[in-house]
Protein backbone atom coordinates (compact mmCIF):
# COMPACT_ATOMS: atom_id res chain seq x y z
CA UNK A 1 0.00 0.00 0.00
CA UNK A 2 1.52 3.74 -0.74
CA UNK A 3 2.09 5.39 2.24
CA UNK A 4 -1.11 7.08 3.39
CA UNK A 5 -3.34 8.67 5.59
CA UNK A 6 -6.78 7.14 5.55
CA UNK A 7 -10.69 6.99 6.55
CA UNK A 8 -10.92 3.49 7.47
CA UNK A 9 -14.27 1.77 6.40
CA UNK A 10 -15.23 1.56 9.60
CA UNK A 11 -15.63 5.16 9.52
CA UNK A 12 -17.85 4.93 6.41
CA UNK A 13 -20.31 2.27 7.92
CA UNK A 14 -20.55 4.62 10.92
CA UNK A 15 -18.06 3.21 13.78
CA UNK A 16 -15.74 5.94 15.40
CA UNK A 17 -12.14 5.64 14.82
CA UNK A 18 -9.19 8.16 15.31
CA UNK A 19 -6.61 8.28 12.81
CA UNK A 20 -3.67 9.84 13.68
CA UNK A 21 0.23 9.73 13.16
CA UNK A 22 2.45 8.34 16.39
CA UNK A 23 5.44 6.58 16.79
CA UNK A 24 5.66 2.81 18.24
CA UNK A 25 8.57 1.02 19.64
CA UNK A 26 9.10 -2.62 17.94
CA UNK A 27 10.43 -4.82 20.92
CA UNK A 28 10.23 -8.68 21.28
CA UNK A 29 8.39 -10.20 24.63
CA UNK A 30 11.16 -12.78 24.11
CA UNK A 31 14.84 -12.80 22.53
CA UNK A 32 14.51 -16.46 21.13
CA UNK A 33 13.03 -17.61 18.00
CA UNK A 34 9.15 -18.12 17.67
CA UNK A 35 8.21 -21.64 18.95
CA UNK A 36 7.76 -24.32 15.85
CA UNK A 37 4.49 -23.82 13.89
CA UNK A 38 3.32 -21.69 16.51
CA UNK A 39 1.85 -18.14 15.76
CA UNK A 40 3.89 -14.84 16.55
CA UNK A 41 1.87 -12.42 18.48
CA UNK A 42 1.71 -8.82 18.19
CA UNK A 43 0.39 -6.34 20.50
CA UNK A 44 0.02 -3.17 18.63
CA UNK A 45 -0.53 0.03 20.78
CA UNK A 46 -0.88 3.74 19.95
CA UNK A 47 3.27 3.74 21.19
CA UNK A 48 4.46 0.20 21.16
CA UNK A 49 4.66 -2.97 19.09
CA UNK A 50 5.16 -6.16 21.02
CA UNK A 51 6.37 -8.88 18.98
CA UNK A 52 6.67 -11.86 20.97
CA UNK A 53 10.19 -13.63 18.97
CA UNK A 54 12.41 -11.85 16.97
CA UNK A 55 13.17 -14.74 15.18
CA UNK A 56 11.90 -17.92 13.30
CA UNK A 57 12.53 -20.44 10.87
CA UNK A 58 12.26 -20.00 7.49
CA UNK A 59 9.08 -21.25 5.98
CA UNK A 60 5.38 -20.22 6.64
CA UNK A 61 5.25 -17.62 8.95
CA UNK A 62 1.88 -16.77 11.85
CA UNK A 63 1.37 -13.34 13.07
CA UNK A 64 -1.53 -12.59 15.07
CA UNK A 65 -1.77 -9.03 15.71
CA UNK A 66 -4.28 -7.38 18.24
CA UNK A 67 -5.04 -3.82 18.19
CA UNK A 68 -4.73 -2.21 21.54
CA UNK A 69 -4.86 1.13 21.02
CA UNK A 70 -7.05 4.27 19.93
CA UNK A 71 -5.56 4.30 16.39
CA UNK A 72 -6.71 2.10 13.54
CA UNK A 73 -3.09 0.48 12.45
CA UNK A 74 -0.89 -1.56 9.83
CA UNK A 75 1.66 -4.46 10.45
CA UNK A 76 3.91 -5.22 7.75
CA UNK A 77 6.95 -7.89 7.53
CA UNK A 78 9.46 -5.97 5.17
CA UNK A 79 12.69 -7.81 3.79
CA UNK A 80 16.27 -5.65 2.89
CA UNK A 81 15.40 -2.43 1.18
CA UNK A 82 11.89 -1.95 2.10
CA UNK A 83 10.17 -5.01 0.01
CA UNK A 84 7.19 -5.53 1.45
CA UNK A 85 7.16 -9.22 2.49
CA UNK A 86 3.13 -9.26 4.14
CA UNK A 87 1.16 -6.51 5.39
CA UNK A 88 -2.00 -6.31 7.39
CA UNK A 89 -3.67 -2.68 6.92
CA UNK A 90 -7.08 -1.06 8.56
CA UNK A 91 -6.75 -2.86 12.01
CA UNK A 92 -9.64 -1.12 13.90
CA UNK A 93 -9.01 -0.82 17.51
CA UNK A 94 -10.22 -4.02 19.47
CA UNK A 95 -9.64 -5.93 16.02
CA UNK A 96 -7.48 -8.92 15.90
CA UNK A 97 -6.00 -9.99 12.44
CA UNK A 98 -3.82 -12.84 11.47
CA UNK A 99 -0.97 -12.51 8.56
CA UNK A 100 0.05 -15.76 7.07
CA UNK A 101 3.66 -15.01 4.94
CA UNK A 102 5.97 -17.40 3.31
CA UNK A 103 9.44 -16.23 3.92
CA UNK A 104 11.67 -19.31 1.94
CA UNK A 105 15.16 -17.36 2.18
CA UNK A 106 16.99 -16.82 5.80
CA UNK A 107 18.05 -13.13 6.19
CA UNK A 108 17.66 -10.14 8.31
CA UNK A 109 14.26 -8.41 7.86
CA UNK A 110 12.10 -5.84 10.20
CA UNK A 111 8.64 -5.75 11.78
CA UNK A 112 6.29 -2.53 11.84
CA UNK A 113 3.52 -1.30 13.23
CA UNK A 114 1.85 1.86 11.88
CA UNK A 115 -0.64 3.20 14.50
CA UNK A 116 -2.30 6.05 11.99
CA UNK A 117 -1.76 3.76 9.18
CA UNK A 118 0.90 6.64 7.88
CA UNK A 119 4.80 7.02 7.88
CA UNK A 120 7.52 4.51 8.07
CA UNK A 121 6.21 3.35 11.94
CA UNK A 122 9.23 2.29 14.00
CA UNK A 123 11.08 -0.93 12.84
CA UNK A 124 12.01 -4.41 14.85
CA UNK A 125 14.55 -6.07 13.78
CA UNK A 126 13.76 -9.58 13.06
CA UNK A 127 15.82 -12.70 11.47
CA UNK A 128 14.62 -15.49 10.06
CA UNK A 129 16.98 -19.02 10.11
CA UNK A 130 17.17 -21.97 7.90
CA UNK A 131 16.01 -22.06 4.43
CA UNK A 132 12.88 -24.00 2.87
CA UNK A 133 11.39 -24.63 -0.82
CA UNK A 134 9.31 -22.02 -2.06
CA UNK A 135 5.23 -23.69 -1.98
CA UNK A 136 5.26 -22.85 -6.12
CA UNK A 137 8.40 -25.30 -6.28
CA UNK A 138 6.74 -28.06 -3.87
CA UNK A 139 2.99 -28.32 -4.75
CA UNK A 140 2.18 -28.34 -8.50
CA UNK A 141 -1.26 -26.76 -7.74
CA UNK A 142 0.58 -23.58 -6.31
CA UNK A 143 2.92 -23.64 -9.36
CA UNK A 144 -0.21 -23.36 -11.77
CA UNK A 145 -1.59 -20.84 -10.01
CA UNK A 146 0.79 -18.64 -9.84
CA UNK A 147 1.80 -18.96 -13.05
CA UNK A 148 -1.66 -17.93 -13.76
CA UNK A 149 -1.47 -14.80 -11.85
CA UNK A 150 2.09 -13.88 -13.35
CA UNK A 151 0.07 -13.97 -16.60
CA UNK A 152 -2.60 -11.81 -15.31
CA UNK A 153 0.18 -9.54 -14.21
CA UNK A 154 1.88 -9.85 -17.53
CA UNK A 155 -1.09 -8.52 -19.13
CA UNK A 156 -1.87 -5.56 -17.19
CA UNK A 157 1.90 -4.26 -16.73
CA UNK A 158 2.37 -4.40 -20.44
CA UNK A 159 -1.45 -2.60 -20.83
CA UNK A 160 -0.36 -0.06 -17.95
CA UNK A 161 3.25 1.19 -19.67
CA UNK A 162 1.38 1.42 -22.97
CA UNK A 163 -1.67 3.39 -21.37
CA UNK A 164 1.29 5.48 -19.40
CA UNK A 165 3.00 6.81 -22.23
CA UNK A 166 -0.07 7.42 -24.59
CA UNK A 167 -1.36 9.65 -21.16
CA UNK A 168 1.84 11.08 -20.79
CA UNK A 169 2.32 12.12 -24.55
CA UNK A 170 -1.35 14.28 -24.28
CA UNK A 171 0.29 15.70 -20.92
CA UNK A 172 2.62 16.96 -22.69
CA UNK A 173 1.33 18.25 -25.62
CA UNK A 174 -0.82 19.96 -23.25
CA UNK A 175 -4.09 18.37 -24.64
CA UNK A 176 -6.26 18.86 -21.01
CA UNK A 177 -9.42 17.67 -21.92
CA UNK A 178 -7.99 14.30 -23.78
CA UNK A 179 -5.80 14.03 -20.47
CA UNK A 180 -8.30 13.52 -18.61
CA UNK A 181 -10.18 11.27 -20.38
CA UNK A 182 -7.52 8.90 -20.29
CA UNK A 183 -6.71 9.41 -16.91
CA UNK A 184 -8.68 7.16 -15.01
CA UNK A 185 -8.88 4.76 -17.55
CA UNK A 186 -4.46 4.36 -17.01
CA UNK A 187 -4.96 4.23 -13.56
CA UNK A 188 -6.64 0.97 -13.98
CA UNK A 189 -4.17 -1.19 -14.33
CA UNK A 190 -2.16 0.27 -12.09
CA UNK A 191 -4.49 -0.70 -9.23
CA UNK A 192 -5.14 -4.10 -10.57
CA UNK A 193 -1.42 -5.26 -10.12
CA UNK A 194 -0.92 -2.70 -6.68
CA UNK A 195 0.30 -5.41 -4.41
CA UNK A 196 2.84 -6.32 -6.96
CA UNK A 197 4.00 -2.52 -7.08
CA UNK A 198 4.22 -2.50 -3.18
CA UNK A 199 6.77 -5.00 -3.09
CA UNK A 200 8.80 -2.38 -4.74
CA UNK A 201 9.12 0.50 -1.68
CA UNK A 202 10.94 3.53 -3.82
CA UNK A 203 8.42 2.92 -6.75
CA UNK A 204 4.74 2.82 -5.71
CA UNK A 205 4.96 5.90 -3.95
CA UNK A 206 6.72 7.81 -6.63
CA UNK A 207 4.03 6.35 -9.31
CA UNK A 208 0.96 6.94 -6.50
CA UNK A 209 1.55 8.97 -3.70
CA UNK A 210 -1.17 11.58 -2.51
CA UNK A 211 -0.68 14.88 -1.79
CA UNK A 212 -2.07 14.52 1.56
CA UNK A 213 0.56 11.58 2.88
CA UNK A 214 3.54 13.15 1.35
CA UNK A 215 6.83 13.22 3.44
CA UNK A 216 8.59 16.48 4.78
CA UNK A 217 11.00 17.09 1.45
CA UNK A 218 9.18 14.68 -0.37
CA UNK A 219 8.32 15.65 -4.13
CA UNK A 220 4.90 15.51 -5.36
CA UNK A 221 5.16 12.94 -8.46
CA UNK A 222 3.02 10.22 -10.05
CA UNK A 223 -0.44 9.91 -10.99
CA UNK A 224 -1.74 11.98 -8.44
CA UNK A 225 0.75 15.26 -9.04
CA UNK A 226 -0.31 14.82 -13.04
CA UNK A 227 -4.17 14.79 -11.64
CA UNK A 228 -4.57 17.86 -9.45
CA UNK A 229 -2.13 19.74 -12.51
CA UNK A 230 -5.22 18.64 -14.77
CA UNK A 231 -8.62 19.12 -12.37
CA UNK A 232 -7.51 21.54 -10.41
CA UNK A 233 -4.54 24.27 -10.81
CA UNK A 234 -3.82 23.51 -14.81
CA UNK A 235 -0.76 22.66 -16.24
CA UNK A 236 2.56 23.41 -14.10
CA UNK A 237 6.22 24.14 -16.11
CA UNK A 238 7.41 21.09 -14.88
CA UNK A 239 4.06 19.03 -15.39
CA UNK A 240 6.50 17.15 -18.44
CA UNK A 241 9.18 16.79 -16.13
CA UNK A 242 6.84 15.02 -13.76
CA UNK A 243 5.25 13.04 -16.72
CA UNK A 244 8.27 12.03 -18.16
CA UNK A 245 9.44 10.75 -14.43
CA UNK A 246 6.40 9.37 -14.34
CA UNK A 247 6.80 7.31 -17.08
CA UNK A 248 10.16 6.34 -16.41
CA UNK A 249 8.67 4.58 -13.14
CA UNK A 250 6.31 2.64 -14.70
CA UNK A 251 8.97 1.39 -17.50
CA UNK A 252 11.03 0.18 -14.04
CA UNK A 253 8.01 -1.27 -12.47
CA UNK A 254 7.38 -3.47 -15.75
CA UNK A 255 10.92 -4.33 -15.43
CA UNK A 256 11.11 -5.60 -12.19
CA UNK A 257 7.67 -7.01 -12.26
CA UNK A 258 9.25 -9.28 -14.30
CA UNK A 259 11.31 -10.79 -12.28
CA UNK A 260 9.26 -10.93 -9.04
CA UNK A 261 8.84 -14.50 -8.01
CA UNK A 262 5.28 -14.90 -6.15
CA UNK A 263 3.64 -17.53 -4.24
CA UNK A 264 0.55 -18.88 -3.57
CA UNK A 265 0.27 -17.00 -0.74
CA UNK A 266 1.19 -13.43 -2.40
CA UNK A 267 -1.76 -14.08 -4.08
CA UNK A 268 -3.43 -14.72 -1.01
CA UNK A 269 -2.27 -11.85 0.69
CA UNK A 270 -2.70 -9.89 -2.23
CA UNK A 271 -6.57 -10.15 -2.88
CA UNK A 272 -7.20 -9.38 0.60
CA UNK A 273 -4.72 -6.07 -0.06
CA UNK A 274 -6.66 -5.18 -2.72
CA UNK A 275 -10.05 -4.71 -1.56
CA UNK A 276 -8.35 -3.37 1.70
CA UNK A 277 -7.30 -0.62 -1.02
CA UNK A 278 -10.87 -0.20 -1.50
CA UNK A 279 -12.16 0.03 2.28
CA UNK A 280 -9.25 2.99 3.17
CA UNK A 281 -8.87 5.10 -0.11
CA UNK A 282 -11.50 4.38 -2.45
CA UNK A 283 -15.19 4.27 -0.90
CA UNK A 284 -13.76 6.84 1.07
CA UNK A 285 -13.34 9.49 -1.82
CA UNK A 286 -9.89 10.13 -0.43
CA UNK A 287 -8.02 8.22 -3.01
CA UNK A 288 -8.76 10.68 -6.57
CA UNK A 289 -9.56 13.64 -4.36
CA UNK A 290 -9.17 15.91 -7.69
CA UNK A 291 -10.71 13.90 -10.21
CA UNK A 292 -13.02 12.06 -8.11
CA UNK A 293 -12.62 8.78 -10.17
CA UNK A 294 -12.31 6.60 -6.96
CA UNK A 295 -15.26 4.13 -8.71
CA UNK A 296 -12.43 3.64 -11.49
CA UNK A 297 -10.26 2.58 -8.85
CA UNK A 298 -12.55 0.59 -7.02
CA UNK A 299 -13.34 -1.58 -10.08
CA UNK A 300 -9.95 -2.16 -10.56
CA UNK A 301 -9.18 -3.43 -7.32
CA UNK A 302 -12.04 -5.51 -7.35
CA UNK A 303 -11.18 -7.13 -10.66
CA UNK A 304 -7.23 -7.68 -9.40
CA UNK A 305 -8.65 -9.25 -6.64
CA UNK A 306 -10.89 -11.48 -8.71
CA UNK A 307 -7.95 -12.06 -10.62
CA UNK A 308 -5.45 -13.17 -7.63
CA UNK A 309 -8.86 -15.96 -6.17
CA UNK A 310 -9.85 -17.04 -10.18
CA UNK A 311 -5.73 -18.10 -10.06
CA UNK A 312 -5.83 -19.80 -6.99
CA UNK A 313 -9.83 -21.23 -7.63
CA UNK A 314 -8.56 -24.67 -8.37
CA UNK A 315 -7.05 -25.30 -4.87
CA UNK A 316 -9.08 -23.71 -2.76
CA UNK A 317 -12.85 -25.13 -4.16
CA UNK A 318 -10.48 -28.79 -3.09
CA UNK A 319 -9.72 -27.52 0.06
CA UNK A 320 -12.93 -25.28 0.98
CA UNK A 321 -15.41 -25.37 -1.75
CA UNK A 322 -18.27 -23.41 0.67
CA UNK A 323 -15.61 -20.85 0.92
CA UNK A 324 -15.26 -20.01 -2.86
CA UNK A 325 -19.08 -20.24 -3.04
CA UNK A 326 -19.20 -16.98 -0.39
CA UNK A 327 -16.91 -15.30 -2.16
CA UNK A 328 -18.41 -15.42 -5.35
CA UNK A 329 -21.47 -14.87 -3.95
CA UNK A 330 -19.52 -11.43 -2.27
CA UNK A 331 -17.86 -10.39 -4.90
CA UNK A 332 -21.20 -10.60 -7.25
CA UNK A 333 -22.89 -8.59 -4.51
CA UNK A 334 -20.08 -5.94 -4.47
CA UNK A 335 -19.95 -6.09 -8.43
CA UNK A 336 -23.81 -5.69 -8.62
CA UNK A 337 -23.28 -2.36 -6.89
CA UNK A 338 -20.53 -1.40 -8.91
CA UNK A 339 -22.74 -1.61 -12.25
CA UNK A 340 -25.40 0.80 -10.51
CA UNK A 341 -23.10 3.73 -10.95
CA UNK A 342 -21.92 3.21 -14.49
CA UNK A 343 -21.89 6.01 -16.41
CA UNK A 344 -21.70 4.85 -19.85
CA UNK A 345 -17.66 3.28 -20.23
CA UNK A 346 -16.97 4.53 -16.79
CA UNK A 347 -18.59 5.76 -13.37
CA UNK A 348 -20.57 8.34 -11.75
CA UNK A 349 -17.54 10.81 -10.17
CA UNK A 350 -17.44 10.15 -6.61
CA UNK A 351 -18.63 13.34 -5.61
CA UNK A 352 -22.36 12.47 -7.11
CA UNK A 353 -22.90 9.31 -4.26
CA UNK A 354 -25.45 9.40 -2.25
CA UNK A 355 -24.47 8.63 1.28
CA UNK A 356 -26.77 5.68 1.14
CA UNK A 357 -24.98 4.22 -2.30
CA UNK A 358 -21.33 5.08 -0.25
CA UNK A 359 -22.93 3.12 3.18
CA UNK A 360 -24.29 0.25 0.72
CA UNK A 361 -20.22 -0.08 -0.83
CA UNK A 362 -19.18 -0.10 3.03
CA UNK A 363 -21.39 -3.26 4.23
CA UNK A 364 -20.43 -4.71 0.49
CA UNK A 365 -16.96 -4.49 0.89
CA UNK A 366 -16.98 -5.82 4.59
CA UNK A 367 -18.63 -8.55 3.87
CA UNK A 368 -16.38 -9.56 0.96
CA UNK A 369 -13.76 -9.01 3.49
CA UNK A 370 -14.64 -11.36 5.62
CA UNK A 371 -14.47 -14.34 3.61
CA UNK A 372 -10.86 -13.21 1.91
CA UNK A 373 -9.25 -12.45 5.33
CA UNK A 374 -9.32 -16.89 5.54
CA UNK A 375 -8.05 -17.58 2.30
CA UNK A 376 -4.53 -17.24 3.34
CA UNK A 377 -5.06 -20.10 5.86
CA UNK A 378 -6.44 -22.39 3.29
CA UNK A 379 -3.87 -21.52 0.87
CA UNK A 380 -1.07 -22.47 3.62
CA UNK A 381 -2.29 -25.69 4.81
Amino acid sequence: MTVRKTTPLAVVAGAAALVALSACDSKSDTAGAAAAGGPIKVSASDTACEVSANAAAAGNLTFEITNKGSKVTEFYLYAEGDRIMGEVENIAPGLNRRLIVEVADAGKYQTACKPGMAGDGIRGDFTVTGGAPKQNDANAQKAQATKSYNDYIANNTAALEEETAKFVDLVKAGKVDEAKAAYARTRTYYERIEPVAEKFGDLDPAIDVREADLEPGQQFTGFHRLEKDLYVTGLKPDSSQIADKLLTDVKDLVAKSKTLQLTALDLANGAKGLLDEVATGKITGEEETFSHTDLWDFQANVDGSKGAIASLRPLLQERDAALVSTLDKEFANVQGLLDKTRVGDGFKFYNQLSQDEIKAFASAVDALGEPLSKVAEVVSK
